[in-house]
């Protein structure tokens, strides 16, 4: 009788141990390192630990499995011997069998892994002085495990690139946004801070035909006039074409300076930026910074002007939109009516389709190229084309390029085309 009761209470501690295994396996897959990082530097001792085991979680993940291992084995093995004293050689195994395995995947792997990953840190913050035990205990069979590992790489080559992705750190941004632990807000400025070095000049830059600038021989009440009516504080100055920009003139430097009849603009105006269309706007961030300019000019491979990019183009891709009290507040999409929008054409193409929810792609920039590159031609007023779920007419041109736009969207477009492929 007293044999009884020592067996049923080894039984018990070991699947306590295994219900530890499990949910220490648990915690330790699924914790936040950044969360214990921060543990750590705050002079959590635990969270020191946790984070050192962490970092050889291969280790870490041997020493468990073992350990989990044993004492399941050992849980069958006393309970196949328990059960056989009582029932007999004939019923007493299958009997072990059915309620070791029940005891053990209800309490020692179901309820302690569901436990632990509600609340992954603080487990592994409470299981982290034990399992350094363990790890300690069980080094040789580690050293073991870790020679098998060797050997399997080398006949089984994997792929052991680890790094985080673009696509996973939204993934990330996304769920923390959903489950309420940053808001809106803060989503969107961590995107845009993601997808930033992905965008290149030619994404945002302003094009050469809505670009102004004066000539070289401007007198200063002409000058003065241009800076007035554009409410712009930097301008370029080119000799001849647009394509040949000599130099840069600050409004600031313009009042500082005499206006007289010897005004030239060339005297105030610094030199000018070039850079390539293809340069990402990370890289470009630090070189206007390098070169403490606010302005730089786009070029093409001929040597032609694409447009021109400033410092404040480049922040507004991290923040949003930067106002000044001179700015005109433009819409770039108004809505009409139900499902029915009105487009500026110089609005960026990305931003079309992200207010839209469109899954598109194109080549063009602009929404102003999307049209021409969908109708294959310059437009023409009350043209007309269909594109996914949209259906876009020409409501504004001005014989170069298309201005102005009415888009409406089919709310039914994916159900019929679900119901057509069915």
């Amino acid at each position: 009788m007293q044999g009884d009761s020592i067996s049923i209470l080894v039984m018990i501690l070991l699947v306590i141990m295994s219900a530890y295994f499990s949910a220490t396996e648990t915690a330790f897959s699924s914790l936040s390192r950044s969360r214990i990082k921060m543990m750590m530097e705050r002079g959590n001792r635990k969270a020191a630990l946790v984070y050192k085991l962490s970092e050889n979680y291969d280790k870490l993940l041997s020493t468990i499995l073992v350990g989990n291992n044993i004492v399941n084995i050992a849980v069958s093995s006393i309970a196949t011997v328990f059960f056989i004293d009582h029932l007999g050689e004939s019923t007493g195994p299958m009997a072990a069998t059915v309620v070791a395995t029940i005891v053990v995947l209800i309490f020692g792997e179901i309820s302690p892994k569901s436990l632990a990953k509600e609340s992954p840190e603080r487990f592994a913050l409470f299981s982290a002085p034990i399992l350094q035990v363990c790890l300690i205990i069980l080094t040789p069979v580690n050293y073991l495990f870790s020679l098998w590992r060797k050997f399997m790489s080398r006949v089984i080559k994997v792929n052991d690139d680890r790094r985080m992705t673009d696509e996973e750190l939204l993934t990330i941004v996304a769920e923390a946004e959903e489950e309420g632990g940053i808001g809106s807000e803060e989503s969107e400025l961590i995107r845009s801070a993601i997808e930033f070095n992905d965008q290149e000049a030619v994404d945002i830059l302003t094009p050469r035909v809505n670009v102004v600038a004066v000539e070289q021989d401007i007198t200063a009440e002409e000058l003065e006039k241009v800076f007035r009516e554009s409410g712009l504080s930097r301008l370029p100055v080119y000799k001849d074409s647009i394509d040949n920009v000599l130099g840069i003139v600050n409004l600031k430097d313009f009042y500082a300076c005499p206006r007289d009849e010897k005004f030239q603009v060339m005297d105030i105006a610094t030199q000018p930026v070039y850079i390539s269309k293809n340069m990402k706007i990370g890289a470009l961030l630090k070189f206007l910074q390098k070169t403490k300019a606010h302005f730089a000019v786009v070029a093409e491979e001929f040597g032609g002007m694409v447009g021109i990019i400033t410092l404040e183009d480049i922040l507004e891709e991290l923040v949003g939109e930067i106002w000044d009290e001179h700015d005109e507040v433009i819409e770039e999409f108004v809505k009409i009516s139900d499902n029915q929008y009105k487009v500026l054409c110089s609005a960026e193409l990305d931003k079309l389709f992200k207010f839209l929810h469109v899954q598109g792609e194109a080549e063009s920039v602009t929404v102003s190229g999307w049209v021409m590159e969908e109708l294959g031609r310059i437009p023409n007023e009350g043209d007309v084309f269909t594109y996914e779920n949209l259906t876009v007419e020409v409501t504004k041109t001005d014989y170069r390029h298309v201005l102005e736009i009415v888009i409406t969207v089919d709310p039914d477009y994916y159900d019929k085309q679900n119901v057509d492929e069915e």
